[in-house]
């Protein structure tokens, strides 16, 4: 049952509540958490990239509370694929002590309509907006006492935050001296096709190890571009990881020649900011569409599914054209190399993560993507090879 408004505490959604951002764009009304600096949205300002880093895979309010009920004023944003069924509605965890207890969604918003049909000729997808009115996101019956409450965000739907009510007051946490994990990766470290935000993989993976996770997972966009890496230079951070590869190749971006120098220069500069943090370059997990075929990756819309096919030839690859097979080889030679002065800079096959007896037990739904049992292991999985005892962030 609602209360009345004299019972309710409110508060608006502060920096001081938030974690896992980068920037926070002011509103007339509230504010947008950004995974990427408003220079660097400026440097470069790809649809795909934008939409990528407004989506905030693994911001959560946090806050302290004696509330058995909360309320949260957003305005979402949905993506609307021409030629595919509706996708859900994002989901929003409500986590309690470090246990996922709830889940909701907000009604409403923003609605912007893609036409991917363009994607097969490389140009960026047509786009429609439609404005939408906020909605609210409430828990009741929530258990008694003090508590820390978090509220884990979409990982593939943008939001404006506005006000949280509680039947209690409201009070920011601290950050509780806790390791900060920075992970840059692909639509697979961004979340794609797992379930909801606490079950993407890299967010299994900083519960299970007891970190704070700042996920730079950005869908399409691990490319290298040195905008990311100055971003990722420029951020406290206690650990890094890089998963690379993928989405050079699913661009078909760049040949050997080119991937070499662009990993060493993104590197470089990760370092000018973190000379001595542990640094671990993580590969692409297994993806047969690509392990022996270069890209680009294509769509293909049947029966109202999405799947993707490598668009390359095999012989390509002789010609510099990458492979995930080349991709691997690369980066492990680059990382043994820069091992002789840099010894806290680490090589994680992301096969430990994802390897062919994995794809034969789970298979990737659209040949590119994890589906949320997988994001599961790979979670747990980089949790053991990474933080373990012994390992490079133990």
């Amino acid at each position: 049952m609602t209360r009345s408004c004299a019972q309710w505490f409110s508060t608006p959604v502060t920096a001081a509540m938030l974690r896992g951002w980068i920037e926070l764009e002011n509103t007339p009304y509230g504010i947008v958490p950004h995974r990427l600096p408003a220079w660097a949205r400026r440097q470069w300002a790809d649809p795909q990239l934008l939409m990528a880093e407004a989506q905030p895979s693994g911001v959560r309010i946090c806050f302290r509370t004696e509330a058995t009920a909360i309320e949260l004023e957003a305005l979402p944003t949905r993506r609307v694929y021409a030629g595919l069924p509706p996708r859900p509605d994002g989901t929003w965890d409500l986590v309690i002590d470090g246990q996922l207890v709830r889940q909701g969604t907000i009604p409403g918003g923003r609605v912007v309509r893609i036409d991917p049909s363009t994607w097969s000729t490389g140009a960026a997808p047509r786009a429609e907006v439609a404005e939408g009115r906020p909605g609210l996101l409430r828990f009741a019956d929530l258990p008694a006492g003090s508590k820390e409450v978090e509220i884990w965000l979409p990982h593939d739907e943008a939001a404006e935050l506005f006000t949280l009510r509680g039947n209690a007051a409201l009070d920011a946490c601290g950050h509780g001296g806790r390791t900060t994990w920075l992970h840059h990766g692909s639509s697979i470290s961004h979340g794609s096709n797992a379930r909801h935000p606490t079950g993407i993989w890299p967010a299994v993976a900083a519960r299970l190890a007891g970190v704070d996770l700042l996920n730079l997972g950005l869908g399409g966009s691990a490319l290298l571009d040195p905008f990311v890496a100055r971003t990722i230079r420029d951020q406290r951070a206690d650990v890094i990881s890089l998963k690379l590869g993928i989405n050079v190749v699913n661009m078909d971006l760049m040949r050997l020649r080119g991937f070499g120098p662009a990993v060493h220069g993104f590197l470089d500069t990760i370092r000018d900011g973190h000379k001595t943090t542990p640094l671990l370059v993580l590969s692409p997990i297994l993806c047969p569409i690509h392990e022996d075929t270069p890209g680009p990756s294509l769509p293909v819309f049947s029966d109202g599914q999405l799947k993707f096919q490598a668009a390359g030839m095999d012989e390509d690859a002789a010609k510099g054209k990458l492979t995930l097979r080349i991709i691997r080889d690369a980066l492990e030679d680059i990382v043994t190399q820069r091992r002789i002065s840099d010894p806290n800079i680490h090589y994680l096959d992301g096969r430990v993560l994802y390897g062919g007896e994995d794809h034969a037990r789970l298979p990737l739904p659209d040949g590119l993507h994890p589906d949320g049992a997988t994001h599961a292991l790979m979670g747990e999985r980089f949790a053991a090879a990474a933080f373990g005892e012994g390992r490079p962030f133990a």
